[in-house]
């Protein structure tokens, strides 16, 4: 039986066209907040799943990706969001009450079955993922590639051109600066179901590591530093499309 995700897209598409202005608590200082499954958004709030993942010693899920895009989607966008992540495990039912979720990681890993089955699942059904390679794991972004070829045999990753929604829906995006100095349209994949793109990955990287607080870093990757607002485009068109 398809479940179905609890997704404010209309709602959000009319607030959106008249500029309504939503509010929402949160947190000021500056490192990434993490909730749990138990805390529920409210109704009309759209919360962002941060994805567990992996099995045995390589269990992943981030504790660094900046959570600061959030916040500059409800001053820009007027998007009400629960302003923190949620951690939820990959292969949960709980997924499917988060419209937009981030993968990220670095080093080895793989999805198990129940994982791999669930996300499938999750995309098919109005899911969005972002995917983001900590540190410009290239090592992360070949198992992300491997383990899509799996679920999705017959459709590729596509490099997202530079009139892709995804560079417009809140901010138009034409170039974002690097960490290694150049200034390039930043190099986004999509993945395509039925006409809408429901995962964009990053081999990059997309954490907004200025605003991730604590020990958190590029770690020698080129992350794009305009990663913020690149975010806060791929949530509103999560929400939209």
């Amino acid at each position: 039986m398809n479940r179905k995700l609890v997704i404010v897209s209309t709602c959000l598409a009319l607030a959106l066209a008249a500029g309504a202005w939503l509010n929402v608590s949160r947190a000021d200082d500056d490192a990434p907040k993490k909730a749990d499954a138990d805390d529920a958004p409210g109704a009309g709030v759209v919360a962002c799943a941060n994805l567990i993942y992996g099995h045995g010693d390589k269990v992943k899920t981030s504790v660094c990706f900046s959570d600061k895009f959030m916040a500059d989607a409800e001053r820009v966008a007027n998007i009400k969001t629960l302003g923190r992540f949620v951690t939820i495990r990959s292969e949960s039912p709980d997924l499917f009450k988060y419209p937009f979720a981030v993968l990220t990681g670095e080093g080895p890993w793989t999805f198990t079955d129940a994982q791999r089955d669930n996300i499938k699942e999750y995309l098919s059904h109005g899911g969005f993922i972002l995917a983001s390679a900590g540190c410009s794991s290239k090592q992360w972004a070949k198992t992300l590639r491997e383990e899509l070829a799996k679920m999705f045999p017959d459709v590729e990753l596509k490099k997202l051109e530079a009139d892709h929604p995804a560079f417009h829906t809140v901010y138009d995006i034409t170039t974002v600066h690097y960490k290694t100095g150049e200034n390039k349209l930043p190099e986004l994949w999509g993945l395509d179901l039925d006409g809408r793109t429901v995962l964009v990955f990053s081999p990059d990287g997309l954490n907004d590591t200025d605003n991730a607080g604590g020990n958190c870093c590029c770690c020698g990757g080129n992350e794009a530093k305009g990663a913020k607002k690149i975010n806060v485009n791929l949530l509103a068109y999560a929400l939209t499309h």
